[in-house]
């Protein structure tokens, strides 16, 4: 057996990690996760919402960080439509827009009872960056004449009373990068100590842990953080297990968690055949 793993083909080793992964795609296999108390923070910053809260739901990421963002961006918009809390859509990524509307789709098809206008609302996208959050801070009908499809926010019930992102009663933020989540502390939640929660990615979450817990309340970093955050909400509204794409982030952990016990255990098996040809005097 020594002589057999000695010299095993590294092909070999390459179809177990092509299986590993595969397979519990094929399967669409999920595994249960444990929500660290960050994203329970997260979770909690919504859950405690009197039902009507205003959420600014800023989705600042393109298709390029989908895999890691989407599941997070559909989580929220099914916590907020449980919670039944008011959602305001914006992006300052003009390739969010699509993003935005499959969030949207959510609740059409999910929540139907639901209302645009009455419910949640698509602002869309304006140009500017950074420059469209020191607007809307202040005067959100100077940038925002109408919502995404043409209708003067004037006519839209949910904009009664709201004249500025100083409304909200929390930010949601779904970044992946600039302008993002760090923009939104720099300029509402730490001048104008807004509420403020967010989703990055793994490569953006390091650089924002420093804001927690003072500016942001808790992160979701990268697709780990987006499935413990879907069981968290799952644990909270049970019927959501039952929506196969309520468990994208889970799901999407699967693979991941087989093909990393897989390198373990070749790591471990490596060890093992080092160190028996070390007792045998194997120079090789």
């Amino acid at each position: 057996m020594y002589e057999f793993l000695k010299t095993l083909d590294r092909r070999w080793v390459f179809l177990l990690m092509f299986l590993a992964v595969a397979t519990p795609i094929l399967l669409k296999v999920t595994f249960p996760e444990k929500p660290s108390a960050m994203v329970m923070d997260v979770f909690n910053a919504i859950e405690n919402l009197p039902e009507g809260s205003k959420v600014l739901m800023a989705w600042d990421f393109d298709p390029a960080s989908r895999g890691e963002l989407e599941p997070m961006a559909s989580a929220f918009t099914r916590h907020c439509a449980e919670k039944k809390l008011k959602m305001y859509y914006m992006a300052l990524w003009p390739l969010a827009v699509p993003m935005i509307q499959d969030s949207i789709r959510i609740l059409e098809r999910e929540y139907p009872h639901l209302e645009y206008g009455k419910d949640y609302m698509n602002l869309g996208y304006k140009p500017g960056n950074e420059g469209v959050i020191k607007v809307v801070i202040t005067n959100i009908r100077k940038l925002y004449t109408t919502d995404h499809y043409g209708t003067g926010v004037e006519t839209i019930p949910m904009m009664n009373g709201v004249t500025s992102v100083q409304a909200m009663d929390l930010i949601v933020n779904v970044s992946a990068g600039d302008p993002g989540t760090k923009q939104w502390v720099q300029y509402v939640a730490t001048p104008f100590k807004k509420r403020m929660v967010a989703g990055a990615t793994g490569v953006q979450a390091p650089q924002l842990y420093p804001y927690i817990p003072e500016q942001l309340i808790g992160l979701l970093g990268a697709i780990k953080a987006a499935a413990e955050y879907e069981q968290a909400v799952i644990n909270g509204y049970p019927h959501l297990a039952k929506i196969a794409t309520a468990k994208e982030g889970l799901r999407r952990m699967g693979p991941q968690l087989v093909g990393h016990v897989l390198i373990v255990l070749l790591i471990i098996l490596a060890n093992v055949i080092y160190f028996i040809g070390r007792r045998r005097g194997d120079s090789r």
